[in-house]
């Protein structure tokens, strides 16, 4: 008798954060502010580097790239969260969203790279920073982490294709590939070391990358004799640094550790930090602490007033 292979499911069902109505309402309102400051935070600061001549610089260049991608990371995911917050049983299809959250995921992680780099040739560097940084380059390195970040994504799908069946119940606000691994009724260890291998590429390798850049940039502030551009420089990447903890730190937990190891409410805990936190805190650690920011945002508070 011939036996058929079992069909994915096409509709999923996310348990979210929690079943309480009442944890519900707080949980809506909670990201519902979060994402309200994300969308006005990024694109303030995309607004500034866009309007003001003195932000048209490198590192703007990568900013502006970096809250635009924090736009799209975060409207992927916490809409929908929203809308299941006042759903009993909220359905999804999960594949678009999974892949779409990855691709910008790993699109973030290889762009954190770019910045550190940019970085490190404007505080290694100084004297050759426009020759080595120019415009040409920028755009480069913000197209290779757009579209590696593209072709890596393609590797997942294609493994996870036709390998899920059954069950269709994901204990997670969100789809994510290790919440979907856990629903196979087939062996996952090729998944698994393709996930492995994928997250190696975009998150270990740049974040080691990023580890050597700063620690060449930290030997070389410390030999200024200047204190007042020690302090710059500390403060210029002092912030990149907060990003890089936050958002490498709890995807190399979630994406780099055995997959059965861990409850899964603490999973979800986990992917709140870089689905829904970091894409909220990267314009205020950015725009609080610059203060050519701060000079952009009062001269185009004051057109307006005075317009």
């Amino acid at each position: 008798m011939k036996t058929t292979t079992p069909h994915p499911p096409k509709k999923f069902i996310l348990l979210g954060l929690s079943n309480h109505p009442r944890v519900k309402i707080v949980l809506f309102v909670l990201f519902s502010l979060l994402y309200l400051i994300t969308l006005v935070g990024n694109g303030l600061l995309i607004l500034l580097t866009t309007m003001d001549p003195r932000l048209h610089t490198p590192m703007y260049f990568f900013l502006s790239n970096l809250s635009f991608l924090d736009i799209c990371y975060t409207t992927s995911t916490v809409p929908q969260m929203l809308v299941h917050c006042f759903s009993d049983r909220p359905s999804i299809s999960c594949f678009a969203q999974m892949y779409i959250s990855l691709f910008l995921g790993m699109t973030e992680c290889l762009l954190l790279a770019a910045m550190a780099y940019d970085r490190w040739v404007a505080i290694c560097n100084p004297l050759r920073y426009t020759l080595i940084m120019s415009k040409s380059i920028c755009v480069t390195l913000a197209t290779v982490s757009w579209g590696s970040a593209f072709l890596l994504t393609m590797v997942p799908s294609l493994t996870m294709q036709g390998r899920l069946c059954g069950h269709n119940v994901i204990n997670h606000f969100v789809c994510e590939l290790p919440a979907l691994l856990k629903l196979a009724c087939t062996d996952t260890h090729n998944n698994q070391i393709v996930m492995f291998a994928t997250s190696v590429l975009t998150l270990l390798l740049p974040f080691g990358f990023i580890l050597v850049t700063y620690i060449r940039i930290l030997a070389t502030v410390l030999r200024m004799h200047s204190a007042e551009n020690r302090t710059k420089a500390f403060s210029t990447c002092g912030s990149h640094i907060t990003v890089v903890a936050l958002f490498y730190g709890t995807a190399m937990f979630m994406y780099l550790r055995p997959q059965t190891e861990f409850p899964e409410d603490q999973d979800k805990v986990i992917a709140v930090v870089y689905v829904a936190v970091t894409p909220m805190l990267n314009p205020l650690i950015y725009s609080l602490r610059n203060n050519d920011v701060k000079q952009a945002l009062g001269k185009v508070a004051g057109r307006k007033m005075y317009s």
